[in-house]
């Protein structure tokens, strides 16, 4: 296949839809400073201007009775504050093709059952939402309630994006899940990740692409979600709106 290229579409990118469709001087916004994000989109072939969301992240779990629209709403508000931001700027004269933005959050495994009695109960537990440890007494907190046993790895991805109907954008999200199975761990070692800091900045307390990964026995699941961008399924999710929405990129 041949390759693609501009200043958003790498060499290397593949010739689909999609990546054809943002060859055409289109631009792409990564509404976060993550370099991991950054550099798991260039991996695939896209290169993104960075402009880090200033949504402050006030939602509140509790307002969300199904646990995985927490992180696709909080990405929706990054990606819509940082789309407005641009459109109304002066200083960026080109039509902005998108702002895509993203939220990793953990949530706790309720482990099913063990007697007849209680079947069916855990699906009424309501698993806890983990994102940064605000200290390290509660990323040791976290580690332990997940060591020995597993977490859900799940990321909100939300692209705004021009259209001709008011508001002026429309945005279309997903999420993607995986499975993070810890290692029985002694708790020596678990101090010892958690008094190195790397934790500290990641969702669930853990960097699995790091140190972290010390502490993990398998992925099920998308590896690269668990670092912090669900490259494949966003991927496909862009073929998608290419093939099923009208105004997806056709509007500058």
């Amino acid at each position: 296949m041949a390759s693609v290229t501009n200043k958003v579409v790498l060499p290397h990118a593949l010739k689909t839809p999609a990546f054809t469709k943002l060859s055409n001087n289109k631009r792409v916004i990564l509404a976060s400073a993550s370099p991991r994000r950054k550099e798991i989109l260039r991996t695939f072939g896209i290169n993104p201007e960075i402009v880090p969301s200033t949504f402050e992240e006030t939602l509140s779990h509790l307002d969300y009775q199904n646990v995985y629209e927490y992180p696709v709403a909080t990405a929706t508000e990054k990606a819509v504050e940082v789309y407005e931001r641009l459109v109304v700027r002066p200083a960026y004269p080109e039509a902005v093709m998108s702002s895509q933005a993203t939220d990793t959050v953990v949530l706790s495994r309720i482990e099913p059952a063990t007697s007849n009695l209680g079947a069916g109960l855990e699906h009424d537990i309501r698993p806890e939402i983990l994102e940064k440890p605000t200290s390290k007494a509660d990323n040791l907190r976290m580690l332990l309630d997940m060591n020995g046993r597993s977490c859900e790895v799940v990321t909100g991805v939300s692209v705004a994006f021009p259209i001709l109907t008011a508001p002026g954008y429309a945005i279309k999200s997903m999420d993607e899940r995986s499975i993070v199975y810890f290692s029985d761990n002694p708790v020596s070692l678990l101090e010892a990740y958690v008094d190195n800091g790397e934790g500290l900045d990641r969702a669930g307390g853990f960097a699995v692409q790091g140190l972290g990964g010390m502490l993990v026995s398998k992925v099920d699941g998308d590896w690269h979600n668990v670092v912090g961008f669900p490259a494949a399924a966003f991927f496909k999710f862009l073929e998608i709106l290419v093939e099923e929405e009208d105004d997806f990129l056709a509007v500058d």
